[in-house]
This record gives structure tokens, C-alpha cells and sequence, in this order.
């Protein structure tokens, strides 16, 4: 930032509005790469038809689907880039010293997206055998519900990478920061 004050922290409801609209891009992204990868995973060559694919072939397309996001969303969080989302919302992701977060602190907060949907899988696992496992689906919003006891209104997975979502102003020149060491 060029000598100026950190800009305004983005409100609570403008940041679940874009959470949204991200949500309906990576579904879309989901099914672009299930259409395109089904036919390799699924193909049964003595029918020549489309099967239910293996479990393994199904954890292996989970896996590479976590590391495309993961990939996109570090690229676009980086260097001052933003997603589609983060654009249309006027939001900016940012560290605590305002500048722009680097390809490491995007991949924290990548992970750190992920707390709460790995303590529902978590929570599954040890809930299941007791006939209780969709109460751990309570945890999938543990990221966002963090917003609403933190005392900035912060998402549970900005804390943890030590970013904030910013309301984006043209004016504010967000400069890239080097590499953290």
C-alpha cells in the first residue's frame, strides 16, 4: 500500500455473497473435469459403456480436483490477482502489513479452507458407528461460523493464514510482497 492506512475490512455479508458465487464456480469446475475425465475412469471396454467408477478412481479424481483448486485458488490469491468472485464483489486479499499475500500465504490459506471440512470427515468416521455420523456435517461450517464469535468477523481460515478480506479500492495500490522467508 502506498503509505496509506489498511483499507476497510469487507463486511461479513459481502464476503458470504461472494463465498457463494464461489461455491457455483468450483461446482462447475467439478463437473467440466468429472465430463472430461469420466469416459477415462469409468470405461468398461467389454460393454462399451460407462460404469461407476472404482473407489480408488474416485479418490484419485478427489485428489487431483483439491490440487487443481488448490492451485487455482493459490495463483489467483497471490500478487495481488484476485478470482472472479473477489472482482465482482470489490474484494482484496490481504496480510496484516496490507500488502498483497505471496504463493506461500495463499496456499496456508488454501489449507486452512479445509479445517473445517477435515474435522467432518473426522467427525464421520467416529460418529458412524454410533448412528450419529451426519451430526459431524455441523463442522463443514465451522470455517465461516468462526466469523461470527471473532472480534473482526473473520473466517476461521484467515486467522489461520493471516489475511483479511478487504473491501477493494481502485485508488489503493496493493504491491506484491516478496517471498517470506
Amino acid at each position: 500500500m502506498t503509505g496509506r492506512s489498511r483499507p476497510a475490512l469487507a463486511s461479513l455479508w459481502r464476503r458470504i455473497g461472494a463465498l457463494g458465487y464461489e461455491a457455483l464456480l468450483l461446482v462447475a469446475m467439478a463437473f467440466i473435469a468429472g465430463f472430461v475425465f469420466l469416459p477415462f475412469l469409468a470405461h468398461d471396454p467389454a460393454k462399451q459403456t460407462l460404469t461407476q467408477p472404482s473407489t480408488a478412481a474416485r479418490a484419485a479424481m478427489f485428489c487431483v480436483l483439491v490440487a487443481a483448486f488448490g492451485a487455482y485458488y493459490a495463483w489467483c490469491w497471490s500478487n495481488g490477482r484476485r478470482t472472479l468472485p473477489q472482482k465482482t464483489w470489490r474484494l482484496r486479499l490481504i496480510d496484516h502489513r496490507g500488502r498483497a499475500p505471496t504463493w506461500r500465504r495463499a496456499l496456508v490459506r488454501y489449507a486452512a479452507c479445509w479445517t473445517g471440512p477435515a474435522m467432518a470427515l473426522g467427525g464421520y468416521a467416529l460418529l458412524q458407528p454410533m448412528g450419529h455420523g451426519r451430526n459431524a456435517m455441523a463442522f463443514l461450517a465451522l470455517n465461516y461460523c468462526w466469523a461470527i464469535v471473532d472480534r473482526e468477523r473473520q473466517f476461521l481460515h484467515d486467522k489461520l493464514a493471516g489475511t483479511l478480506v478487504v473491501q477493494d479500492d481502485p485508488m489503493i495500490d496493493v504491491k506484491p510482497d516478496s517471498e517470506e522467508r
